[in-house]
């Protein structure tokens, strides 16, 4: 069966790194390009989740980018800011929606969504959703977040062990998060 991460185990990825490990996780991710990465969308209450995401999608290949650590972005909200951020998705290989309870207060978190879905399409999004108990769905409430696959932990056909997967729920199917990322 498959499992969402709650965000307590989140914050124990986070915390198995030494806070000098945490914080240069988060310089590297100010100092790549965009281009090929993953962008890793977020409310900005939900801070502390972001390194224990990106430790889950880094040890599966991918290299995360952040907007709130890039230095080209201005530090007020303004329409340099809505550009960059356009350009940063249309520049990225997959879009990962860091999904809690508190993405469906975020200004910007719906709108990003939306421009990942005109630019990249169905196929190079998946929601990571993260709850306060790992089968908790009130995340999900918003209705459009069903059109989306799913990055969860669990066991697989033809696997022995449980890993890291993004599930199409629709189709009950799945690929190991590892084989996503990489396609």
């Amino acid at each position: 069966m498959a499992e969402f991460i709650t965000r307590s185990e989140l914050r124990a990825f986070a915390a198995s790194r030494s806070l000098t490990e945490q914080a240069e996780l988060r310089k590297s991710t100010r100092q790549r390009a965009s281009e090929g990465s993953t962008f890793l969308s977020h409310s900005s209450k939900d801070e502390d989740l972001v390194v224990g995401a990106t430790i889950v999608l880094e040890n599966h290949g991918a290299r995360v980018y952040t907007d709130e650590v890039d230095p080209e972005m201005p530090p007020y909200t303004t329409d340099e800011t809505a550009n960059l951020l356009k350009k940063r998705i249309q520049q990225t290989k997959k879009f990962v929606l860091l999904v809690t309870k508190n993405s469906k207060e975020s200004k910007w978190v719906p709108w990003e969504l939306g421009l990942a879905d005109g630019y990249k399409g169905l196929s190079r999004i998946a929601l990571f959703p993260s709850a306060d108990s790992a089968h908790d769905t009130t995340w999900a409430e918003s209705e459009y977040l069903g059109l989306y696959d799913r990055i969860v932990w669990g066991r697989m056909k033809d696997y022995r062990e449980p890993l890291w997967m993004v599930l199409d729920h629709k189709a009950n199917t799945a690929t190991p998060l590892s084989n996503w990322l990489a396609a």
